[in-house]
């Protein structure tokens, strides 16, 4: 079992980072681990490779330990004092993320495009329909006017397809790619920093993740016993990919599954939160 940060509606760029292909990204890998061996002689990156290999999150911690204990991985668990305390909305907007109070709040930006699309292009082929001859200027535009019922009908049988559809649509915006590379980004980092063995990541169109393992706070997680400390760390993961985009872009749009990531997490508390402690840890983790 592993903890997966997703955006539950995807986004991204015009700026050019390229989607690599499996087999490209693996050999980008075997070329960079080369390359930090040959200037970093004696560091061996196998053990470290293995684990990961095989989804091992303690022989993951273990092998970066060894690294950071030889001098390569210095920035590895260089955070791990996570302490949560009062935050208020004036420090994130001081921070430089823009419409703070807006944060916590799901997007529809991407669900709000395919609908008016999809209405809008089924009304012109409607009205341009009905200057068909005979019978067919009657029933046409009728049949073209039920697409959008159609497509709210498929939403609400199977929300899958419908958002595979607007996953595949959310493409068309020129933030797309620059988006999911920072959101993701950010949960790799920060969980790095602190400490979170990282097994897996995808910046796949429709498969973005960062994949964490860490055995203790999934058992704490599974028996509904997660203490504050191990909620504070999961929670600024959680926020990190939200705080990198609110720092770049004017409204956030990848927040959905991370909310619900976070809200899981509460919910496996023990003592629970409140609904004010709940506001002001999801402010903090951002903050943070």
């Amino acid at each position: 079992m592993a903890f997966r940060f997703a955006p539950f509606v995807v986004y991204p760029s015009t700026r050019v980072y390229h989607l690599e292909s499996p087999l490209r990204r693996s050999e980008i890998w075997r070329k960079w681990c080369i390359g930090a061996s040959s200037t970093a002689p004696g560091v061996d990156l196998e053990a470290l490779n293995a684990a990961i290999a095989k989804k091992d999150s303690d022989a993951v911690k273990d092998a970066l330990d060894q690294l950071n204990g030889a001098g390569w991985a210095r920035k590895w668990s260089s955070q791990p004092y996570v302490s949560r305390r009062t935050t208020s909305l004036r420090e994130l907007t001081t921070l430089g993320i823009k419409n703070a109070e807006n944060l916590a709040i799901p997007s529809v930006r991407n669900d709000a495009a395919l609908l008016s699309t999809v209405v809008g292009a089924t009304g012109l082929l409607a009205v341009l329909a009905g200057r068909l001859p005979g019978d067919w200027g009657f029933f046409v535009p009728y049949l073209i006017g039920s697409i959008p019922l159609i497509v709210l009908a498929v939403g609400s049988i199977s929300p899958g397809l419908l958002q595979a559809a607007i996953v595949g649509f959310s493409s068309f915006f020129p933030d797309y790619q620059e988006r999911i590379v920072r959101h993701e980004a950010a949960h790799f980092l920060v969980a790095y920093l602190i400490g979170l063995p990282i097994l897996d990541y995808s910046l796949d169109i429709g498969k973005e993740h960062v994949n964490l393992g860490d055995e203790r706070l999934q058992q704490l997680i599974y028996t509904g016993n997660l203490d504050d400390k191990g909620l504070d760390r999961l929670a600024v993961v959680s926020m990190a990919g939200l705080a990198a985009e609110g720092l770049q872009y004017d409204k956030v749009v990848g927040q959905s599954a991370d909310l619900f990531s976070l809200q899981r997490f509460f919910n496996r508390t023990k003592p629970s939160l409140s609904k004010e402690k709940q506001q002001n840890l999801t402010r903090w983790a951002a903050l943070f």
